[in-house]
């Protein structure tokens, strides 16, 4: 059984788990994953030059397919998700690993780029709100509703599939070479480690 299982097997043995106490177990193994970023971070004069597929996950793509098939959605809602940019500017911090040096500041850009997107698509449904209301006929809070959901559905897609070393096109850092975890870590000299997160 591999330590993640283990771990997680003995925290669900033990009875209702604190949010607090997962995520922070779920940090501790991501910060394997950034020390083996900045390695290639290190290696690197810089990143590879800034690309972007609007948001990731073929979210923009679907959009897009979707407008090609239906001129009326086209029409109605362009060829872009109205919240595009914010994945973009999401694109720009996960490219380049929010110019962190160091594994802690890398981890604490990735939480800050996230809950930015987070922040920004809700903004987006805000700003639209009360067009969004009179064109569906609903309430300004439903909007609201749909937007915070979706939201959230984006926050904790990223959360899950954008970590550095995952072989993903958006992983986190995706301008730097793909890094791999424990080449040159063991659990020993890196979790049991004071202070070796930085």
């Amino acid at each position: 059984m591999s330590a993640l299982r283990f771990a997680i097997a003995t925290l669900a043995l033990a009875g209702p788990v604190a949010a607090q106490e997962l995520d922070q177990l779920g940090r501790q193994f991501e910060l394997a994953a950034h020390a083996a970023l900045m390695h290639q971070v290190e290696q690197a004069t810089a990143p590879a030059p800034f690309t972007t597929d609007g948001c990731s996950g073929g979210l923009s793509a679907s959009w897009q397919s979707v407008a090609a098939y239906w001129p009326q959605f086209a029409a109605e809602y362009k060829q872009h998700p109205p919240f595009e940019s914010c994945c973009i500017t999401h694109d720009r911090a996960y490219h380049n690993a929010g110019s962190a040096h160091s594994v802690t500041a890398s981890y604490t850009a990735r939480l800050t780029a996230d809950q930015a997107l987070q922040a920004c698509v809700i903004s987006t449904g805000k700003a639209r709100q009360s067009e969004l209301a009179a064109k569906y006929k609903v309430s300004e809070a439903q909007v609201d509703t749909a937007y915070q959901l979706l939201a959230s559905s984006l926050y904790y897609s990223v959360r899950f599939g954008g970590g550095p070393c995952s072989g993903l096109s958006w992983r986190w850092g995706y301008g730097y070479q793909q890094c791999w975890i424990g080449k040159n870590l063991t659990w020993d000299n890196y979790f049991l480690s004071p202070g070796s997160s930085d």
